[in-house]
């Protein structure tokens, strides 16, 4: 019998909260940023951060340009302890950076905290309790006055020590553990109760964090759980109020950004959402969706390499290439319709206007990524990515006949390979197929007279054979034609042509397209020359070199 049964669940209750205002709220300025990857995310790795490791990491959120790191809970293991000691010893705290800690509301975790932080500039002592029901009635079996007692008692405590350290601006962070899983009158009346202990001060106000310690319901019922909440606190002119939410549910961004709307003032999280179970909030993922907005997150993003690489240096963890905004792959499109898309909006961006660009709700090159892994070939690719590739990398505009003709091949070529294509083979096929053939006639020379019938004489190699060819016709390319019929006595046809310059100036290349049609058989020749006239003669003469040879037309 399968254990699997939804009925020993129960929904989570809604909020009532008729007049509800986030729905109609707009995110127009990043919150307040705290980096908890030192303490949460480090403690959810399967082996702890280094001394060294973490300060790497911390030199990189300060890099970053988060101004409140949380760096520890020193009071509970002494290497969390040792690397505040250094941070503040080795003077590597910016001025401008408060550094955060936590701890329980316990005497003697208070006072090894205090001594952790000692000759700090700016620190935010971090205190907390559980206060969920399922906490206070099956782990604690404490009554709710009992876990107000320590809530208060622990900022007391907290209150008469930093008062004996008039160097360090102190700040107080509480955290009623497990917000989503607490009542909301009782949240209320605990952290009043906290801010009260305290002492309320608009100029320095208190950290109030509500914590999604486990994500419990969809995001819009924890917006109205803020909500509720930033109405019925009091003395709210003193409060920032701030919110740690996870990501049992996949919805932790989510749920910060509609917490956001909804009242809070401030956001914790860790790069690439690293934490416990599932996860935290991931501050990338958040910031670059306000970015993707047009609102400046305050953070600079800019080289996610670096970020990536210090990342997963110090936490040994592999970015997904999946992951939102940063993985390997989030800018790479393998579908054919989708490469042709992004193709034609990338030639039609125009750097003045804001960025439209089909699939790509950013602009890679934002976070140091080139447009080089934006289309990538497999065999679900299609002409326009193989297109994307040659103009980039050789500047070759190919006429659609042609990106037709030639994504066939690269089509038959990676189903052989039953692999992605690189783009240098991508490249070396074009080149093997058009420009690196072996030609059975080659131009040696050429006259081109102009009047009102151009008339050309050509002097062509044909392995061990020179060949002298006479025409005339409305261009270079007809009078070639009509040279060629009379040569092999069959019509020799263009049936496709293209041309364009490879670069600007008056040394610029000329690149030719061309498709020859040879009664039934039709081939393609390309050809490139700094002289255009011998672009096109070369290009009429590779398609129809193949095709003159196949038939044997070639005088003894």
């Amino acid at each position: 019998m399968s254990g699997f049964d939804h009925k020993k669940y129960r929904p989570f209750p809604t909020i009532n909260l008729p007049d509800r205002q986030w729905p109609n709220q707009v995110l127009d300025k990043a919150p307040t940023w705290c980096s908890v990857d030192l303490r949460d995310g480090n403690q959810a790795l399967i082996d702890p951060m280094t001394v060294a490791q973490k300060k790497r990491l911390f030199q990189l959120l300060v890099k970053l340009g988060f101004k409140e790191i949380e760096v520890g809970f020193p009071a509970a293991s002494q290497p969390d302890f040792d690397f505040v000691r250094a941070l503040i010893e080795e003077n590597m705290i910016p001025d401008d950076v408060t550094v955060q800690v936590l701890t329980q509301a316990r005497e003697a975790l208070i006072d090894r905290t205090i001594e952790a932080l000692k000759g700090a500039k700016k620190a935010i002592v971090h205190v907390y309790n559980s206060t969920s029901t399922v906490q206070r009635e099956q782990v604690f079996c404490l009554e709710r006055n009992q876990i107000i007692d320590i809530a208060v008692n622990g900022v007391r405590m907290v209150k008469e020590r930093v008062e004996k350290h008039t160097d360090t601006e102190w700040r107080l962070e509480y955290s009623p553990e497990s917000f989503t899983g607490t009542e909301l009158d009782f949240a209320v009346e605990i952290c009043d109760a906290v801010v009260e202990e305290w002492g309320p001060n608009p100029e320095q106000k208190i950290i109030l964090n509500l914590p999604a310690t486990v994500e419990m319901s969809t995001p819009n019922v924890f917006a109205d759980q803020i909500e509720w909440f930033c109405r019925n606190i009091k003395h709210r002119e003193c409060l920032e109020i701030s919110m740690h939410t996870h990501n049992d549910r996949g919805c932790a961004v989510a749920a910060a950004e509609l917490g956001v709307m909804a009242g809070a003032d401030r956001v914790e999280g860790t790069l690439m959402g690293n934490g416990e179970r599932t996860g935290n909030m991931d501050v990338i993922t958040m910031a670059m969706n306000l970015y993707s907005q047009g609102v400046d997150p305050e953070l600079d993003l800019a080289d996610v390499t670096e970020i990536i690489q210090v990342y997963e240096a110090c936490t040994n963890l592999e970015v997904h290439p999946r992951h939102p905004y940063i993985g390997e792959l989030v800018y790479t499109a393998f579908s054919g319709s989708h490469q042709d898309a992004i193709k034609k909006c990338l030639s039609k961006y125009d750097a003045s206007k804001p960025w439209e660009v089909a699939y790509l709700p950013i602009d890679p090159k934002d976070l140091g990524r080139s447009y080089e892994a934006v289309i990538r070939i497999n065999s679900q690719s299609g002409k326009g990515g193989v297109a994307y590739i040659l103009e980039a990398e050789l500047g070759l505009k190919l006429p659609r006949w042609l990106q037709i003709e030639f994504a066939g091949k690269v089509q038959r070529y990676t189903e052989e390979q039953a692999r992605e294509l690189k783009q240098q083979e991508i490249i070396d096929l074009f080149q093997q197929h058009y420009l690196n053939t072996e030609q059975q006639f080659e131009l040696v020379t050429y006259k081109l007279e102009r009047s009102d019938n151009d008339f050309l004489n050509a002097t062509i190699r044909c392995g061990d054979q020179i060949i002298e060819l006479s025409g005339d016709g409305n261009g270079a390319i007809h009078a070639l034609t009509e040279a060629l019929s009379a040569y092999i006595e069959q019509p020799v046809q263009i049936a496709e042509y293209s041309e364009h310059a490879l670069s600007a100036g008056s040394d610029a290349k000329a690149v030719t397209y061309v498709q020859v049609k040879l009664g039934d058989a039709v081939n393609t020749g390309v050809a490139i020359s700094e002289d255009t006239v011998a672009a096109n003669l070369n290009a009429v003469l590779a398609a129809a070199s193949a095709l003159i040879q196949e038939k044997d037309l070639i005088a003894a």
